[in-house]
């Protein structure tokens, strides 16, 4: 799989001959792309399964409930203001991801519970806010660094680096392996909170773990990719739709579905124009949007 991406794009690539320009776009562009892609979406569908199970909600997932734009304001923040410190940007994404999750979960509770439509009128409400200030922000940008930005804002995974991929990997991977952890939890959570608080469930513990993790995920992808939307709406859909409802396989073939598709994803953005490229964020919309319209009427 990742040897089929690495050698499809503009430039397309043997793996066992390659000229030296042909090795520098394999090793310097195109290897750290897909390993990236690959860790991104792992993050978001990790990040997704985790908070539907949480909620109990199928269209829980985090671009629609405004954690992916928290994220991106954040960075948006750390790009103007905090330029010179390179570790502004995930930090700023970490807590624009977790201030936005806290909010849209706080706006969709009501004394009679949550509801599909109060938690998505609430991540639309969040989403639009946030998308106003980012669309503020950008005029204090010059031409060149606007481009860029709007670029970056519908998922763009050309900027890809070693050292983005490895800090997305080590995010994926303690992410997955401690909201799997929690998965005993969230299925017994899925049930109901007070079936959980019988069966010895800390319910404030596994939300703050949950919402935590999640963040983290979120705000390492967005950081390194800007906002590829609806994979952790669709990636966990699916697997459960494979392997059941069981949160202890949900969440690890969530990760391996997500980093699939999202390399998929990207392999479309990079050839269907080429030598021009789609953001990445553009194709996973055109698969999630009819999704997220099917999942809204059943339920």
């Amino acid at each position: 799989m990742l040897g089929s991406a690495v050698s499809i794009g503009s430039e397309r690539l043997s793996l066992f001959e390659l000229t030296e320009p042909q090795r520098a776009i394999l090793y310097d562009i195109r290897a750290p792309r897909v390993l990236l892609a690959a860790c991104v979406g792992a993050c978001l569908a990790v990040a997704g399964a985790s908070l539907q199970a949480l909620l109990r909600n199928p269209l829980a997932e985090p671009y629609l409930l405004g954690v992916s734009n928290g994220a991106a304001l954040g960075t948006m923040l750390a790009f103007v203001f905090l330029e010179r410190f390179g570790f502004a940007r995930p930090l700023m994404a970490f807590a624009g991801a977790g201030i936005a999750t806290i909010v849209v979960y706080q706006m969709a509770r009501s004394r009679a519970g949550m509801n599909v439509e109060r938690l998505v009128l609430s991540g639309v409400i969040v989403t639009t806010f946030l998308s106003s200030i980012i669309v503020l922000l950008t005029s204090v940008l010059d031409a060149a660094r606007l481009r860029g930005f709007t670029f970056w804002l519908l998922g763009d995974l050309s900027q890809a680096t070693y050292d983005g991929f490895y800090l997305t990997l080590a995010a994926a991977t303690v992410g997955t392996i401690v909201l799997s952890s929690q998965a005993r939890a969230l299925n017994l959570m899925m049930i109901g909170e007070r079936d959980a608080l019988d069966f010895g469930v800390e319910i404030g513990r596994v939300r703050l773990i949950v919402f935590g993790f999640a963040s983290v995920l979120v705000g390492t992808a967005v950081a390194a990719s800007g906002s590829v939307g609806y994979v952790g709406l669709i990636v966990p859909h699916l697997v459960r739709l494979a392997v059941g409802s069981d949160n202890r396989l949900v969440v690890p073939m969530s990760a391996v579905s997500g980093a699939i598709f999202v390399v998929l994803a990207d392999m479309i953005a990079r050839t269907a124009i080429a030598p021009r490229e789609l953001p990445v964020g553009a194709i996973t919309a055109l698969v999630g949007a009819p999704v997220f319209i099917y999942l809204l009427r059943r339920n």
